[in-house]
């Protein structure tokens, strides 16, 4: 489980760029092939192999440039309670400000490590005007040019330094669910129909996130861990940022286990933030589910659950092969059904395929729809076989592996799930050269 790093800062002092060339750096080497990340405030970096999670937090809370200072505040207070560390960046083009300094009065009653990254120094005579700095009271500066790069590298060093080692895997091998999903989206009724009122619990392994709490569970013939964050202290006066907190929350969470259990409201569709969620699962390799909660409230007369179906399968394109079941977390409809997919999506993820059957099915198929040939030349495809990663990822080895395109890759994968069972699973097809 990765560290959070949040960047907090008044608008335009460079904070997505930064937060950009972090994460791109990974991307690059990661997402080649996506291109775009769904979400451009949350994302994975790595510096001296040890790896972290970006919060943008200016992205998240809602807008615009003249932001008021009490938006400021709200992000930093956001930052406090659910970062390891915190990034403050400030702008040695506008010197201090008093936004500024509002923000540096509230970093200087956290214990958290806090490293202030004076943006814009790209010349030996705004080094000196950075010393202004020092009047925030928060110590050191990092001097920095998020936009060629200059400096990131001592300010990474240092933070990493203060980021634990990776943690150890929990003993046990039982899955781990992660219930997700907006706020009132009825997650606490789920786990608690799931619990029963009489609590199966049988231990508690305190902290193994931050503030989530991992419970084991016996029940239904299955054995499982659930990640719980429904119970999380939640600060009365951050109401309105709630969204914001199930996002914090749920990457925390998804991150933390093998498969999310995604709960959306019936009544509200699934939104923006249901789909950040859904792809923050994908993106991390997780096992995912969908549960449409409260179905029982829907005006029925022109709406069928496959209908309803049906448009969730289009806005997750093109990873559609997700379990999406109905249920009710107040009457324990189909709660049981919620479960054992949960556990059907968790061996999915877990199968290995025989290097000689996948060989059999794939090259039968690739034969007889090979790649299309790309500037005269032919791709052969002569043997697969799938990689020893924790989760289902495949190599086919072509003489030119280069010239194979998205849209091939994707009947591949098609051809993978239609054969064998990965529904539910994330999986990624590499094209290399024999």
């Amino acid at each position: 489980m990765g560290s959070i790093v949040a960047i907090v800062g008044r608008p335009n002092v460079g904070k997505s760029t930064f937060f950009n060339r972090l994460i791109q750096r990974r991307e690059a080497i990661v997402d080649a092939v996506s291109g775009v990340t769904r979400d451009r405030h949350y994302g994975k970096s790595e510096w001296n192999g040890k790896e972290f999670t970006l919060i943008d937090t200016g992205g998240y809370v809602v807008g615009s440039d003249d932001v008021f200072e009490t938006e400021i505040d709200k992000q930093v207070e956001l930052a406090i309670d659910e970062a390891d560390a915190i990034i403050f960046m400030v702008n040695v083009e506008e010197g201090v400000t008093s936004m500024d300094e509002d923000v540096a009065n509230l970093l200087r009653k956290v214990d958290k490590p806090i490293f202030l990254a004076v943006n814009k120094v790209d010349n030996a005579m705004r080094v000196d005007d950075a010393v202004e700095f020092y009047s925030l009271g928060l110590g050191e500066y990092y001097t920095i040019a998020s936009i060629n790069g200059s400096g990131t590298g001592e300010l990474l060093d240092e933070l990493v330094k203060i980021l634990p080692d990776k943690e150890d895997k929990p003993v046990d091998d039982l899955p781990r669910f992660a219930v997700v999903g907006r706020p009132n989206a009825g997650k606490s009724s789920f786990i608690n129909a799931l619990i029963g009122e009489d609590r199966y619990i049988v231990t508690d392994i305190a902290g193994t996130t931050r503030d989530s709490i991992d419970t084991k569970y016996n029940r239904f013939g299955f054995e499982f861990n659930l990640v719980d964050t429904a119970g999380i202290r939640r600060k009365s006066k951050v109401k309105e940022d709630l969204e914001f907190y199930s996002v914090m929350r749920s990457i925390r969470a998804i991150e933390h286990c093998d498969v999310a259990i995604l709960m959306i409201d019936a009544t509200r569709g699934f939104e923006g933030q249901d789909q950040n969620i859904f792809w923050l699962a994908e993106k991390n390799k997780k096992g995912v589910i969908i549960l449409v909660n409260k179905w029982d409230l829907v005006e029925k007369d022109n709406k069928t659950t496959k209908q309803f179906e049906a448009e969730i399968r289009k806005e997750i394109e093109p990873f559609t092969d997700v379990p999406i079941i109905f249920v009710s977390a107040l009457t324990k409809q189909r709660v049981y059904k919620a479960i054992e997919t949960a556990v059907e999506v968790y061996n999915n993820r877990k199968n290995k395929i025989s290097t000689s059957k996948l060989n059999d099915v794939m090259l039968e198929i690739i034969n007889q729809n090979p790649p299309p040939a790309t500037k005269g030349k032919y791709i052969k495809i002569k043997f697969c076989t799938q990689l020893p990663t924790p989760t289902p990822q495949f190599a086919f080895f072509a003489n030119l592996p280069q010239y194979v395109k998205p849209p091939y890759k994707r009947f591949v994968e098609n051809k993978l799930r239609e054969h064998f069972n990965f529904t539910g699973v994330p999986i990624v097809v590499y094209f290399r050269k024999k």
